[in-house]
């Protein structure tokens, strides 16, 4: 056993005495993880329910969305010529820029704010971030609401891939600034699997965004209008959030498919958004202003999930493996899918009369899913967290230090920065 091994066991040991979770028999062995995260039971219970039944009416993210980079190169920057596209193309929810980085956007003011909540929309500020400095970036991010926003939305993308301490520093931060309730969203990769170092298990996880908004940019991706949908629901709904697609009017995509794009969201109970303004042309917006109110029929919307086994490795398994200690299993979170996990998935199968193969199928996941996740701290312990792959302890997940991954938009303008 090494040195750093034992310090683990000796750190998971008194998490395991202190924490108020009900005993499970624990499995001996390390899985390679050299020290122990924060563990915290604290998960908030929106977190342990139904993705669709936590969905509210009111939601501004259920409404048809536009996405704005430039106030002034939409219209013109002309807010009544804004505001009479939106209306005449179904337009309900505005996503305006309200910040890049560590730097608040001027274009955001309270004025424009109330002048878009006057004419009946709604208006979620967003913001890219980089992860260099998360305490900073969480403070401009907190300005959207205090400028009168209806919702945020965290447009993380590659700068967050592997670096968990920095996605859990500028969570919590932001949820001190705007409170437990303000409507959170993230809008990043749709295709979870491709990206198995991105945090979504922190940004989309206990006590953080309330909502997903990944990017199904199908024209970008190469895919069809149906692959992309059906990919993105497969590799995000164990993630328990309501899943609000951002659709693409960038690139010119084709009428058809932006209205079978639209017709899908019906499908699946929503309405998407659109990235972006600027980039949509007179017949695109002829195309979102169409009245639709036929679902595609016959069509079955994606119920099931991505299965986990032995040699897995990832975010994913870094959910599992939250959840599994939800359940009362001490075992390490290291995302990766070892002989620990493994025991302690046939130990949660036999006591929930599932079949015992300690395989993650779509059965597991269901039972798995009903139970309330531990929510990770890993800025905990000796870093601010503010550099991507800063060695600290602990600064995220094994399956994070060198993950590999596939870039399903390569080539495509990423939102919040030049093309």
């Amino acid at each position: 056993m090494s040195k750093n091994t034992a310090r683990f066991l000796g750190l998971f040991a008194m998490l395991a005495v202190a924490s108020a979770l009900p005993a499970a028999a624990s499995a001996s062995g390390p899985e390679g993880l050299s020290s122990a995260p924060a563990l915290t039971n604290s998960a908030p219970a929106s977190a342990l329910v139904n993705p669709a039944s936590t969905v509210q009416p009111a939601s501004p993210y259920r409404r048809a969305g536009m996405w704005i980079w430039y106030i002034d190169a939409s219209e013109g920057g002309n807010v009544s010529r804004i505001i009479a596209r939106a209306r005449s193309s179904r337009i309900g929810t505005l996503y305006v820029k309200s910040g890049d980085g560590t730097s608040v956007w001027s274009q955001f003011t309270p004025a424009l704010i109330d002048r878009f909540q006057q004419a009946g929309l709604k208006v979620c500020g967003w913001q890219y971030v980089y992860g260099r400095n998360p305490v900073g970036e969480a403070k401009v991010s907190a300005v959207a609401k205090r400028r009168g926003a209806d919702c945020f939305v965290i447009d993380a993308e590659t700068e967050y891939e592997g670096n968990y301490a920095g996605a859990d520093l500028y969570i919590r931060k932001l949820r001190q600034l705007v409170g437990p309730r303000f409507k959170l969203s993230l809008s990043t990769f749709p295709y979870a699997h491709f990206h198995p170092g991105f945090p979504y298990s922190v940004f989309l996880g206990p006590g953080a965004a309330t909502d997903n908004l990944p990017q199904v940019y199908w024209k970008a991706i190469g895919d069809s209008v149906r692959e992309a949908v059906e990919t993105t629901y497969t590799y995000n709904r164990m993630y328990e959030r309501p899943i609000y697609p951002v659709g693409q009017t960038y690139m010119n995509p084709a009428a058809r498919d932006l209205l079978q794009f639209r017709r899908y969201m019906l499908n699946y109970g929503t309405a998407p958004s659109w990235w972006s303004w600027q980039e949509s042309n007179a017949t695109e917006w002829s195309v979102l202003g169409k009245a639709l109110s036929r679902p595609i029929p016959g069509y079955r919307t994606v119920n099931t999930h991505p299965t986990q086994g032995r040699g897995a490795r990832g975010d994913q398994v870094v959910w599992l493996q939250q959840h599994l200690y939800g359940a009362g299993f001490r075992i390490p979170v290291t995302g990766i899918f070892g002989s620990r996990t493994s025991r302690a998935v046939r130990q949660f199968q036999a006591s929930r009369k599932l079949k015992v193969d300690g395989v993650v199928g779509n059965q597991t996941w269901n039972r798995l899913l009903k139970v309330r996740p531990v929510r990770v701290r890993w800025s905990a312990a000796g870093s601010s967290g503010t550099r991507p792959g800063v060695s600290v302890s602990p600064a995220g997940p094994l399956s994070a230090l060198d993950p590999p991954r596939r870039d399903e938009i390569a080539g495509a303008r990423q939102p919040g920065r030049p093309g």
